[in-house]
């Protein structure tokens, strides 16, 4: 194996000529050199520039976004405290059974000091993952890398004069310009300093931290009142009120004021510019364009049909797609306080900005009464009266689409280029019960089609589309004595002037849908203990959540918590104690759906994925049979479940899934309703709410300005603790070191002397460099953004005697040789191994132990084998079997190797037996099992690598 070559670095001092590996090893030189000219070349280095105005979205992180709490995110856990503390629970205890459960309090992960970010060569990532923008929205300054991705793919656009600005018509000044100008109080006034109204980073950080962090209004006008305190601190006020004072007069806010009537108006534009479509187009995969992609709104079917619509009429149209959103939320745990937030987002955003929150590219336009109309006795006149009041609010907040999208209105884009933009109604974002309400359906029938209730199991679905235009003269010959008869023929609620009936270019019955049914099925196939306790024993993994008490007791479980347990479902209905036949039709139909639930998540669809996608579907439905024979279900007539045979559809109408699923809805409610209620003091509340987020919107906006960075950090380790069975159990270490070092000296050795050159090395060390995490990154597509993580770290026992941290030793893939050429075999050149340690041999071992022209890889890890990958994958779950490869006398097959060649993490399901033993953990599985399937879904991006 040829040694690694080490380049020169580009983190040099100006000043002295040191290099230095990395960025911030550079800081601290300066921070800690007395040179005086290294101290200059500090102040004179360039500082980067993160994100909005000030540079490329990219180099954002959630440290730079404050006010919201990791906690409160909806992006899968990558590294996080979390994961390790939620190891640390009563499940640490060998034998944690309901009901014998013992507790355990949750720890802080102490594992921070220890980590050591190792970038591996490469992360391999499905192509395309992340689509490109088309061609026109990529500025002159961008990466090769992102030109060569434009090259793979094909884009016609929509022409004309679409999307184009208004001619002869001056530009104003850019967001950022307008933004300073409202700081400083006008053109004409004098710049403002750094912190603007506040005379000091300390009060600006004061200020921030009590309006996004703190703690109550009075709590902390308590604070400032303590004797010397505002004085010591210098600052400019002395309570809540002074400093509510400032925010409101003296930091501009970005979008009018809302306005208390029934119902809240509000609009925002800010800092989004070189990011928006202006104009629809198709996308292709090839040159002939043959192979269409979805993406992106603007790559639907929608977009172009209604452009092109508007162009017949009215040439030169910018067509602003209007995605509204609403779910009606419980904002305390008791006394059932609830609030109904609609919010809006615009398909010119691209999704990977509309779907986080800390992007604000969604915004809070209305809270809908919450009122229950009890003074209503009669059941049927309040449900009606309730579905009226909906539409009659919703009508009042959208009330200038309907001009607007005729005729349009002139806009701004944040670069100050005017376009005659026409907002038009394109999709409303809600769960099952908010699209029977807003299509004015009823409970029980498809919003989307025309099938009846018996028949929503049925597959394929053959029923016609909902016709939207019956349904809009039906309901508009309101006041006709026979209105309730010509709505029942439509198959409509008699709704009085629902909010779409008069918006131009709007078909409301194209909405989605999801499905939750699939884990209660399978709860009941298994049985809850029994699945319970499968799901405490999965190993742990980097994109795996561990469910510690299990599943079959959740209650209220989030989108992202379906997610989740989707990644492992599969794995815990193996081995039941079934007939052959119902095992694998259990297994074929569950796979069918989480086959589905994955493709449909993919960020880029082709025709060909969408035909997989109705493939996956129809491999649930010509098993699902299994669920009626085990007495589970009597059919399957769920409205959810029947909206899988309109995913297709709506992915050729409006872009991938992502572009309008619920998730971002729910992430919304923490900020816009529960935090916000919180900061009231339950006394008309709406009007408190608005105001705290009007001023946390400035104090967010104000903080763009400044950047965080985090520094990690590494610790030695005894080869003694690395070998021990109760430390990093690398029990024969000490001989795969010795292996690695004479194949590395003399890679031409014959095997068979190996071993005995092996034993005449003397390693001149007792210690090492131990790194516990390996985090695997892609810069050049994904930023800094941790895409996956290998774990190596052993328990850790806190001063009580309690374990704080569970041990981890994470499974990963790893290149032993290059794939033959020609070969179609997924994994050929591949084998599974069990990371125990990662390491890198000291300065001294390095001098000793090999020729200066010779240095080994800085890093190294030591590996347990498990056993090679079979031609095929097992028929009924498309998973590979592997096992633990052991030697002639019992012991693990181990190897030293370069962190380089290790490819991913994995994650492996245990082969379970029909009752799980007492005595399996997760820290212990993969000791105690005896076979395992390595998982297709640990990730999306392992989905579609190995699927």
């Amino acid at each position: 194996m040829a040694p690694n070559t080490t380049a020169r670095s580009s983190f040099v001092c100006a000043a002295c000529d040191k290099d230095f590996q990395r960025e911030n090893n550079l800081r601290q030189h300066w921070m800690k050199t007395r040179d005086a000219a290294c101290v200059a070349a500090d102040k004179q280095s360039p500082q980067p520039f993160a994100g909005d105005i000030f540079g490329a979205s990219s180099d954002y992180s959630e440290e730079d976004f404050p006010g919201l709490d990791k906690e409160h995110t909806s992006e899968p856990p990558s590294d996080s405290d979390s994961e390790e503390n939620d190891a640390g629970d009563a499940s640490t205890q060998p034998g944690w059974e309901p009901p014998r459960r013992t507790t355990m309090e949750e720890v802080p992960d102490e594992d921070d000091k220890m980590d050591v970010d190792i970038p591996p060569p490469r992360v391999s990532t499905p192509p395309p993952l992340q689509p490109p923008p088309a061609p026109q929205q990529v500025p002159d300054t961008a990466d090769p890398a992102a030109k060569a991705r434009l090259a793979s793919v094909h884009v016609t656009h929509f022409g004309g004069k679409a999307g184009a600005p208004i001619p002869d018509t001056p530009v104003t000044p850019n967001a950022y310009l307008l933004y300073e100008a409202a700081l400083r109080g006008g053109t004409d006034k004098p710049r403002p300093g750094k912190y603007g109204p506040f005379s000091s980073e300390m009060q600006w950080k004061i200020a921030e931290w009590a309006k996004l962090d703190g703690p109550s209004a009075s709590s902390f006008t308590r604070l400032l009142s303590i004797h010397e305190v505002t004085e010591r601190l210098d600052l400019s006020f002395k309570n809540t009120t002074q400093l509510n004072d400032i925010i409101d007069k003296k930091l501009p806010c970005l979008r009018p004021k809302f306005i208390s009537e029934e119902i809240v108006i509000a609009d925002r534009s800010f800092d989004h510019n070189e990011y928006l479509c202006f104009a629809p187009e198709r996308h292709y995969a090839d040159e002939d364009k043959t192979q269409r992609l979805y993406h992106d709104f603007h790559t639907g079917r929608w977009w172009w049909d209604t452009q092109k619509a508007v162009e017949e009429k009215t040439p030169g149209a910018t067509i602003i797609p209007v995605i509204l959103s609403s779910d009606k939320t419980q904002v305390t745990l008791f006394r059932n306080k609830t609030a109904y937030p609609v919010y809006l987002t615009i398909g010119n955003l691209p999704k990977d900005i509309r779907r986080k929150p800390s992007r604000m590219g969604q915004v809070l336009v209305a809270y809908i009464p919450t009122t229950k109309l009890e003074h209503i006795k009669n059941k049927e006149s309040r449900r009606h009266s309730m579905c009226n009041l909906f539409h009659a609010c919703m009508r009042r907040i959208l009330i200038g689409l309907k001009e607007a999208g005729i005729s349009g209105v002139v806009m701004r884009s944040g670069d100050g280029v005017a376009r005659r933009c026409h907002p038009i109604f394109a999709a409303y974002v809600g769960d099952y019960p908010e699209q029977v309400l807003v299509t004015c359906t009823y409970t029980g029938e498809s919003p989307v089609c025309e099938c009846p209730p018996d028949a929503l199991g049925e597959f394929p679905c053959m029923h016609n589309p909902r016709n939207f235009q019956a349904a809009v003269e039906a309901l508009g010959s309101i006041g006709a004595p026979d209105w309730g008869t010509r709505c029942a023929n439509a198959n409509i609620k008699p709704v009085q002037h629902p909010f779409w009936e008069d918006l131009p270019y709007v078909d409301v019955f194209l909405l989605q849908g999801v499905v939750k049914h699939l884990i209660g099925w399978i709860t009941e196939a298994v049985g809850a203990d029994e699945l319970d306790a499968r799901v405490r024993r999965l190993p742990l993994n980097h994109a795996i959540r561990p469910f510690l008490k299990g599943i079959s007791s959740l209650s209220r479980v989030s989108g992202m918590e379906h997610k989740q347990i989707c990644s492992f479902l599969l794995s815990v209905i193996g081995d039941l104690p079934h007939t052959s036949a119902i095992t694998y039709s259990l297994m074929r139909a569950t796979r069918g759906i989480i086959d589905f639930t994955y493709l449909s998540r993919y960020p880029v669809h082709s025709v060909e994925t969408l035909k997989e996608l109705e493939a996956c579907l129809t491999e649930f439905h010509n098993n699902k049979h299994v669920f009626l024979d085990l007495g589970i279900r009597d059919n399957f007539n769920i409205p959810k479940l029947h909206f899988l045979n309109h995913y297709v559809c709506a992915i050729k109408l409006y872009g991938t899934a992502d572009n309008y699923n619920t998730e971002a809805t729910k992430r919304l409610h923490i900020d816009f309703a529960k935090d916000a209620y919180r900061a009231t003091n339950r006394k008309d509340k709406f009007k408190q709410m608005t105001k705290w987020l009007e001023r946390r919107e400035k104090i967010i906006a104000f903080g763009h300005y400044i950047k965080m960075t985090k520094r990690p950090s590494e610790k030695s380790v005894l080869l003694d603790t690395i070998e021990s069975p109760s430390g990093y159990g690398a029990t024969l270490f000490t001989v795969a070191l010795a292996r690695f070092i004479v194949q590395f000296r003399n890679p031409t050795l014959p095997h068979a002397h190996v071993d005995e050159a092996a034993h005449n090395i003397v390693l001149p060390f007792r210690r090492l460099p131990v790194f516990h995490h390996i985090k695997f990154v892609n810069t050049t597509f994904f930023g800094s953004e941790t895409l996956d993580s290998i774990h190596a770290s052993p328990r850790t026992i806190g001063k009580t005697g309690k374990v704080t941290r569970l041990s981890r030793f994470d499974t990963a893939m790893i290149r032993v040789r290059p794939a033959a050429i020609g070969s179609t075999r997924k994994f050929d050149g591949l084998r599974v191994g069990r990371v125990r340690v990662v390491f890198s041999i000291p300065p001294r071992g390095l001098e000793t132990l090999f020729p200066i022209n010779m240095q080994p890889p800085e890093h190294l890890a030591y590996v347990e084998w498990f056993s090679t990958f079979a031609a095929h994958p097992e028929a009924a779950s498309g998973m590979y079997r592997l096992k633990r490869q052991l030697a002639g006398d019992g012991s693990p097959l181990v190897s030293v190797l370069p962190v380089s060649v290790i490819q991913s993490s994995v994650h492996l399901f245990p082969k379970w037996g029909q009752t799980v033993p007492v005595d399996w953990t997760n820290e212990n599985i993969l000791d105690r099992s005896s076979a395992f399937l390595l998982s297709n879904y640990k990730d999306q991006r392992t989905f579609f690598e190995y699927h």
